[in-house]
């Protein structure tokens, strides 16, 4: 049973119990927190707490008992996968578009968790069963450079690297409209949709700070190629933030038009440059994707018809 302690501040008062703490912890997700507060793993002035929606105090000193993981049972299976760096610590893996990143119920098969599983034997077990080694995720249908841990540790040192937003994180991203500025900063916090639970939205309700810095790559009229640099990583933090300054990606199904002209599978967002400080040496390391085929075909499509036009 893993053990810590947090003191809650004067500016973090009044804020949900489960979500101060996902806070705090960000390689936990929100929903194993809520499972330790119906377990009552949670103390809080050395009480156990059960309540969903107590709001934090000023002062409160909050303990959470953390639950050896438990021996990880989802099945490795030989599915292809790019590997561009690897060693006893961490994996980096270029995931293609359309591959979901760990298994969900009623999903255990057929993602890049599956495939590592068979490719590593092992991976790191803080998250759990059905997310080993997951430290940051991409969406099912965002390309590109994703880490997983291979042990605790180093599971640990890049969930803290995460935490201080000193990972270096880059995309690549189609977007509607003609972007005037040659770059920008959007700092707008991100949290659920108060209405649409299955989106994510800029409020003030229940958010964490975003900011992303975005600089203009090329332009083609009705269309604008950016190179997007997250300072935070939110659910869906370039899609939200793009579509909230009016320029929604490419073929995104959820921020973007209903009607979408290039029949993509899913948002032209590809993560193209990932850097961060090795576990054990210390070292920065940094590496790079070339943009993937749909990614090029769209470019040629989207230059071709701005030259006509």
């Amino acid at each position: 049973m893993e053990r810590q302690v947090f003191i809650v501040d004067d500016h973090e008062e009044d804020t949900r119990l489960d979500l101060y703490l996902s806070n705090q912890m960000d390689q936990l997700s929100r929903s194993f927190i809520q499972k330790l507060i119906e377990q009552e793993k949670i103390k809080i002035n050395g009480q156990r707490e059960t309540l969903k929606k107590y709001k934090v105090k000023e002062n409160d000193v909050i303990e959470i008992e953390i639950p050896l993981p438990k021996k990880l049972d989802i099945q490795p299976e030989n599915i292809p996968v790019t590997i561009v760096f690897e060693d006893d610590d961490v994996v980096i893996v270029d995931k293609p578009q359309g591959m979901v990143v760990h298994p969900a119920p009623g999903n255990y098969t057929g993602t890049l968790v599956n495939a590592l599983l068979y490719h590593c034997k092992t991976l790191s077990s803080i998250n759990g069963i059905i997310r080993p080694g997951i430290v940051h995720r991409i969406d099912k249908d965002t390309s590109g450079l994703l880490m997983v841990a291979k042990n605790d540790k180093a599971h640990r040192c890049l969930a803290e690297q995460l935490k201080e937003h000193s990972i270096h994180r880059v995309y690549a991203a189609f977007v509607y409209g003609n972007i005037k500025e040659d770059k920008g900063t959007i700092d707008a916090p991100i949290g659920r949709h108060p209405v649409d639970r299955l989106k994510m939205a800029v409020t003030d309700r229940n958010s964490k700070t975003a900011i992303t810095h975005f600089e203009v790559l090329q332009r083609f009229g009705n269309y604008t190629l950016i190179e997007a640099k997250l300072e935070t990583g939110r659910t869906h933090q370039i899609r939200v933030h793009m579509s909230y300054i009016q320029h929604p990606l490419v073929g995104d199904p959820v921020y973007g038009p209903k009607k979408e002209k290039f029949n993509l599978q899913g948002q032209a967002l590809h993560a193209k440059e990932l850097g961060f400080v090795h576990p054990s040496t210390g070292l920065y390391i940094e590496f790079k994707s070339p943009l993937p085929d749909y990614f090029n075909k769209l470019l040629q499509i989207i230059e071709n018809g701005s030259r006509q036009n």
